[in-house]
């Protein structure tokens, strides 16, 4: 009874009526994101007939050059409105995103559209989270940062556990595309909830010159290497990132080629887990009550390190199929913890006046990091099998815990740099 009062509590503390239309606006790009999931590979293969190298691309490549043009993007937000930036990089994503089914309709989409369609997607994706990181915290006071990050966090696991099955039925049902007009409608509402939030937002002041220097794009990754607490968290989220999502192709091909697990079974192992990230958002908060932020945040980013390297022990049959199961999630559970945890430290420890290009310069690194890591172990794979790289990696994720911060350090909103070169999330 008590903690199904705790329970409660934490899903009903008021953060008031702008920050609902936020928070359902998120909701609804979660749930088009993952409705959507492997959608554009789905397309490759099956309309335009693309080999493996081209579905690699439009997975690597997209999203590498979308961070690369995001980069000049972050500078230029972080002066302007926040919500109206929000509200554009929808109708960015929705309008791109249409183009797929009406090209489709017409019979003349092709490949390349596809890849420019994802460069523009995964631009817009960056600059939105990072305008939106720069938004909450203009919303809602410090001390109710945890909660907001919180719930997106448990929003984003429920629509991973949801998502995929659904679109997969819809696309059983209504085509290749039906998933891809989903996901640009739900960017459509998404504008609209942002809208909806409304109350007054001061145009942020630029101390410098008004033109934008060419020394201002790298003024997110100074302020953040200069920050002795921001510096280690960002290290050790890009490697630990990297090196996660690099196996995920290897570890699709191993359960799918030699241990002949049926796809349905492999989708199991994601969907089912999910659970875990939804489990440790809820918890994000009370732990933090109890023990401290920096505590849970070294405790939840030491045991998400400890899952992966059990992947290399993968059997077949049902044994192999439970073992994937629990090592994915203890790793999702500790990262639903971890997650908004590191989120709230990390805008807590930025300027209100930096965060946009901060948090720009952490998504274009960690984007990079993992095509980087994605492609060296594609390759190592090959060599070396993908059981054995997926062990490598593994190994190597057991360091990453060193880097994180090893004390807590108050926020440093003004690092000592240059100050010619100073320029005043999620």
């Amino acid at each position: 009874m008590r903690s199904g009062h705790r329970l409660g509590h934490l899903l009903g503390h008021r953060l008031g009526r702008r920050f609902g239309w936020l928070w359902g606006a998120y909701a609804t790009n979660a749930l088009g994101t993952w409705l959507a999931f492997g959608a554009f590979p789905l397309i490759a293969i099956q309309v335009l007939h693309a080999g493996p190298a081209e579905v690699a691309a439009l997975s690597s490549v997209g999203a590498a050059v979308g961070a690369a043009v995001a980069v000049p993007l972050g500078p230029w937000v972080e002066f302007r409105r926040k919500r109206p930036v929000l509200i554009t990089m929808d109708l960015v994503r929705f309008a791109a995103l249409l183009t797929i089914p009406a090209a489709f309709a017409l019979g003349a989409l092709t490949f390349f559209q596809l890849l420019l369609v994802s460069i523009v997607v995964a631009a817009a994706d960056i600059t939105f989270r990072a305008a939106s990181g720069a938004y909450l915290k203009t919303l809602l006071p410090a001390e109710n940062l945890l909660v907001a990050n919180a719930r997106f966090e448990s929003t984003a696991w429920t629509t991973t556990i949801i998502g995929p099955p659904l679109g997969g039925a819809a696309i059983g049902l209504l085509g290749p595309v039906a998933t891809v007009v989903a996901d640009a409608v739900s960017h459509l509402l998404s504008a609209l909830g942002v809208r909806a939030t409304g109350g007054h937002e001061p145009r942020p002041e630029r101390r410098e010159a008004a033109r934008m220097r060419a020394g201002d794009l790298l003024d997110g990754w100074r302020y953040i290497l200069a920050d002795a607490t921001l510096r280690p968290l960002f290290l050790n989220t890009a490697l630990f990132n990297g090196l996660l999502m690099a196996t995920s192709p290897l570890l699709a091909v191993l359960m799918l080629g030699p241990l002949g697990f049926a796809p349905w079974q492999y989708g199991l192992t994601f969907a089912a887990p999910s659970i875990g990230g939804l489990l440790g958002s809820l918890l994000a908060r009370p732990l933090v009550t109890r023990f401290g932020q920096h505590r849970v945040l070294i405790v939840a980013g030491t045991l998400r390190a400890i899952w992966p390297v059990g992947l290399a022990f993968l059997g077949p049959g049902t044994g192999g199929l439970l073992l994937v199961i629990g090592v994915e999630l203890g790793l999702i559970l500790s990262c639903g913890l971890f997650n908004p945890v590191c989120a709230t430290y990390r805008l807590q420890r930025t300027a209100t006046d930096r965060v946009t290009r901060t948090l720009t310069a952490w998504a274009v690194t960690t984007k990079a990091s993992t095509a980087l890591l994605t492609a060296l172990w594609g390759v190592l794979g090959s060599l070396l099998g993908p059981r054995t790289a997926i062990g490598l990696a593994g190994i190597l994720l057991l360091a990453t815990p060193l880097l994180l911060p090893r004390h807590d350090r108050p926020p440093q909103h003004e690092p000592r740099l240059p100050r010619s070169r100073t320029c005043r999330w999620w």
